[in-house]
């Protein structure tokens, strides 16, 4: 039983090559899944033919949805154990848990990977589905490594792995590992087994550094530039909560996970008492330990005890202010912040807070 992440990759039959995080499947270790799919933009999802759709792949549904991940390929394994008349009224199972969710469309592809039957078309299946992916390999900002695993190797010390976003990193640079602002420099790069110069956003890579133990860098560790990033204990986001879940009060204690990293947070209510399920809101999210949060970064909130997934949501400004509940300046700042223009957005950021709540058009031409 898979109980931990597992990393691989893929050459497809046109010669690209695809990196692979396997995540647990067992509710058990949902929480180490968590820490597996904050860098991925497709998803691969595997059920037993002979099992069908299980409590925990409904919540690894719900997950996907949380996180916006629109791209999926659904794979029925273990197809040789069943009869069709089984394995159709497992297709029919798997398209209504779909149904309602960012991956109703997704194709699925019954394969055995005893027979090897359904794999050539499993490997075409791919193929189109990264014809669909958005490019990510555009440099945008500064480059965050969400660190995954580390560990130290005889003779090249310690190694981080992670998947690396915004920009790029390059053999002999300085960056800083946060949330503890250590200073260490990059003394190799690999990817797929293989040295690199330089990390391009979208590849999963592994960093040697110099500078530093292994013991002092955990998971949900970020590795970027000097002075790019600052930690944050308070943010800003619009939360979703799910189907089926008790209401969420005003101060609730959730775990919080956010790139791969797991923190203990209590919610400040917005704009109402209680968000029910099914329902949208605004909140703070409060911290006592500092993690990496950036503008349009994607999280889930779980209850501590019984462990289960309540709501996911998205930043919307990592290093606000503390507010006051029930403020219109402040839910139309929010609103604004996440749904206007870039010119609206740039300019309610040059005044900074409060922006005014009605005539936008008065309060970006001041500005100009």
């Amino acid at each position: 039983m898979t109980i931990d992440l597992g990393f691989a990759w893929l050459t497809l039959l046109g010669g690209r090559e695809v990196s692979l995080i396997d995540v647990p499947g067992h509710e058990c270790f949902i929480k180490n899944m968590l820490a597996g799919v904050g860098g991925i933009n497709a998803v691969l999802l595997v059920i037993a033919a002979d099992e069908a759709v299980m409590p925990q792949t409904r919540e690894h549904l719900t997950t996907i949805d949380l996180l916006a991940i629109h791209h999926e390929v659904v794979v029925l394994s273990k197809v040789d154990l069943v009869n069709a008349d089984w394995l159709e009224l497992v297709r029919e199972e798997v398209r209504e848990a779909l149904t309602g969710s960012t991956l109703a469309s997704a194709p699925i592809v019954p394969v055995s990977a005893h027979t090897g039957a359904g794999l050539a078309e499993l490997l075409l299946t791919l193929d189109r589905l990264l014809d669909t992916l958005p490019a990510r390999d555009q440099v945008r900002g500064v480059p965050r490594l969400a660190i995954d695993r580390s560990f130290t190797i005889t003779g090249f010390g310690t190694v981080v792995t992670g998947t690396l976003r915004d920009s790029v990193l390059s053999v002999g640079q300085e960056v800083e590992l946060l949330p503890p602002g250590l200073r260490v420099r990059i003394r190799g790069l690999q990817s797929h087994q293989r040295p690199i110069g330089q990390g391009k956003p979208g590849m999963r890579v592994a960093v040697n550094l110099a500078g530093v133990h292994h013991r002092d860098i955990r998971r949900g560790h970020v590795l970027t530039l000097p002075g790019a990033l600052t930690p944050t204990t308070l943010f800003d986001a619009r939360v979703r909560v799910i189907d089926d879940v008790s209401p969420i009060a005003h101060h609730a204690a959730l775990d919080l996970f956010i790139g791969s990293s797991e923190t203990p947070c209590r919610l400040t209510l917005l704009d109402t008492d209680e968000l029910t399920a099914r329902t949208e809101g605004w909140i703070q999210i409060r911290l006592t330990v500092p993690v990496v949060a950036a503008v349009g970064d994607r999280f889930i909130l779980r209850t501590p005890s019984p462990s289960r997934t309540v709501a996911g949501g998205v930043v919307i400004d990592p290093h606000p202010p503390r507010h006051r509940r029930f403020r219109s300046e402040v839910i139309a700042v929010l609103t604004l912040r996440d749904q206007g223009s870039s010119e609206e957005r740039l300019c309610q950021t040059m005044g900074r807070w409060p922006a005014p709540a009605v005539h936008r058009e008065f309060s970006c031409c001041r500005y100009h």
